[in-house]
């Protein structure tokens, strides 16, 4: 039988004879004008009056010295000479040892343990059963665990009454989403960088040293991983980050989050029937697509940066080139690479820009192959009515010029030491066709 032609990819990019530029975004199909006039606003503003700082250390409940305040560890990421070893299951006793990362659950989920429990039937593993029994077998992590189950009873407004006519075994099935749960967060050791000395000088994503990302990213992935691993009925686990509030974080302490899923996420949904059509639509309406436009901010061997197009907030989009379409399956070398770019993305928009960090990946049961990406949103506006009446959104700043706030910057902290040195940018970059290769027909 003869083959059918893909569909043609439309033009994403149009731009008009009064300046207006019309964006399409060839995944969801979202559209988006820059008008002349509404662009060039103040983006990133330090903050006025900051604080001088007593104790760092006990900000928030993500701060190194509250960390009972934070459900029993998950894992951990420590130094271990030059590098950083990732250890599990951590014990109260051992909870005030050096640590760079930690993963524990979170106090507040999206998609509870008790959804698993009562739509799937879903049942803890032996694993985590044996760790949870563990703990609460010292008296030191029972009392640790059912005080963040008071912490939480409270912030849920249980009455004290009702607190206190609930027995111990009762508080003990509270903690089961600590140890068995679906929502996660990875959280940084610092708050401030390190010396800081009033309340502006938070410690971002851009402000770790390359190293220090990788870490970050290599338990996040870890944790990803483990979440698809002890749940057979999770389809997707979205990964994120939110970074000041803004941008929807509670704390203005750098973490991420994963949450597990019952379902495919319906960019996936929306996106498989292109690629089914079109294996190496990825590549072409995306990647190729910037290289054609100047919109490719920076590259190093397995992954790529580029100005976004067709999105609601100005986005700086990282695409992984492995052929391997699961972050846990890419190799030291490929993760670190991603990595890298992440990181120097988050470095080039600085502390104050409010950012939401989104990780996509092909859903477990997907039969087609799309390739990893992580898109670093700014959120600098404020969608209003003309969005939601006509779902045509504004975006002020256009991917030239968010190419073009972005190259500069890069140029510098590359010269300060402060990125990866094996970075390209701009017109270093080789922008070579088909690049992402995650498409099985360019293996």
């Amino acid at each position: 039988m003869p083959q059918s032609i893909p569909s043609p990819i439309p033009p994403q990019l149009t731009r008009l004879a009064d300046g207006t530029i019309k964006q399409l975004n060839p995944f969801s199909g979202t559209e988006i004008w820059t008008v002349p006039g509404r662009a060039n606003r103040p983006l990133d503003v330090t903050p006025e009056n900051p604080m001088p700082l007593a104790d760092t250390g006990k900000t928030c409940a993500f701060c190194a010295d509250r960390i009972l305040e934070t459900p029993p560890e998950k894992a951990r990421i420590a130094r271990s000479g030059d590098d950083a070893v990732i250890s599990y299951a951590t014990a109260v006793d051992d909870l005030a040892e050096p640590w760079e990362f930690r993963r524990v659950g979170n106090l507040f989920e999206i998609v509870s343990y008790d959804f698993w429990v009562k739509n799937y039937g879903y049942k803890m593993p032996v694993a985590a059963q044996e760790r949870m029994e563990r703990y609460l077998a010292d008296p030191a992590g029972k009392a640790h665990a059912l005080s963040v189950v008071h912490q939480k009873a409270t912030a849920s407004h249980i009455e004290t009454s009702e607190w206190e006519k609930m027995t111990e075994w009762e508080r003990i099935q509270m903690a089961q989403p600590f140890f068995g749960g679906g929502h996660e967060v990875i959280i940084s050791r610092r708050h401030y960088v390190d010396g800081a000395h009033d309340s502006s000088q938070l410690a971002s994503s851009g402000t770790l040293t390359p190293q220090e990302h990788q870490w970050y990213m290599r338990l996040t992935v870890d944790a990803m991983r483990d979440l698809y691993a002890q749940n057979r009925y999770v389809k997707y686990v979205q990964v994120f980050q939110n970074w000041l509030r803004p941008a929807g974080a509670s704390f203005d302490h750098l973490h991420k989050q994963l949450v597990a899923i019952d379902e495919r996420s319906v960019n996936a949904r929306m996106e498989a029937p292109k690629v089914r059509d079109n294996p190496n639509y990825y590549n072409e309406a995306a990647v190729d697509y910037a290289s054609s436009q100047n919109l490719v901010i920076a590259e190093n061997k397995h992954a790529i940066a580029i100005a976004g197009f067709g999105h609601r907030y100005p986005t700086l989009e990282v695409w992984s080139r492995s052929a391997s379409c699961q972050p846990w399956e890419h190799t030291p070398e490929e993760l670190r690479d991603v990595s890298d770019l992440v990181h120097a993305m988050h470095a080039a928009t600085g502390v104050f820009i409010p950012t939401n960090e989104e990780w996509y990946s092909k859903p477990l049961d997907l039969d087609v192959a799309m390739p990893w990406r992580i898109l670093i949103k700014w959120r600098v506006s404020t969608l209003a009515g003309f969005e939601g009446g006509t779902k045509i959104y504004v975006n002020t700043i256009d991917p030239w010029m968010l190419r073009d706030k972005v190259v500069p910057k890069l140029l510098e902290l590359r010269a300060e030491g402060a990125i990866a040195q094996s970075i390209n940018i701009a017109t270093e970059c080789s922008c070579k066709v088909n690049s992402l290769k995650y498409n099985p027909n360019l293996q």
